[in-house]
C-alpha cells in the first residue's frame, strides 16, 4: 500500500465510486469536527484535541466510517467493532446521510469531553 502524506493523496487514489463517498463525507465530518481530517494510522482521521474520534477507510467496495467509542453512541444505525468502537460501511455517495452522521459525531465529541473532565 502507498504511503500517503495527506487527506487529498489519499482520496484522489481511490476508485472512482469510493471517491464520491469521500466527496460526500469529508465536508460533513469537517464542518462536524473542531478540526479537519489527519492521516493517522494510514487514514483520514478527526480527532478532538489528542484523541482520535472517527475515521474513515477506504476498501475495495466501501468506505468504513468508525468512531473509537461507537459502541457509547445511541441512536442506532452503528455496527459494534473492536474494543469500544463501532462503524457503518458506505458503499455510495447516497449512503452517507449528513445529519445521521453530524448526530454520531456530536455525540462522540460528547464522550471525548466527558471522558476529559
Amino acid at each position: 500500500m502507498p504511503k500517503f502524506t495527506t487527506v487529498a493523496e489519499y482520496v484522489a487514489a481511490q476508485p472512482e465510486v469510493l471517491r464520491e463517498v469521500y466527496a460526500a463525507l469529508l465536508p460533513a465530518l469537517d464542518n462536524a469536527m473542531p478540526e479537519p481530517a489527519a492521516l493517522y494510522h494510514g487514514a483520514p482521521t478527526w480527532k478532538a484535541g489528542k484523541n482520535p474520534v472517527c475515521l474513515a477507510k477506504a476498501y475495495s467496495s466501501y468506505v468504513t466510517l468508525a468512531f473509537w467509542r461507537g459502541q457509547l453512541i445511541k441512536g442506532g444505525g452503528l455496527e459494534p467493532s473492536a474494543r469500544e468502537m463501532a462503524h457503518v460501511k458506505l458503499r455510495s455517495a447516497e449512503d452517507v446521510d449528513v445529519e445521521q452522521i453530524t448526530a454520531w459525531v456530536q455525540q462522540a465529541l460528547a464522550l471525548e469531553t466527558e471522558s476529559a473532565a
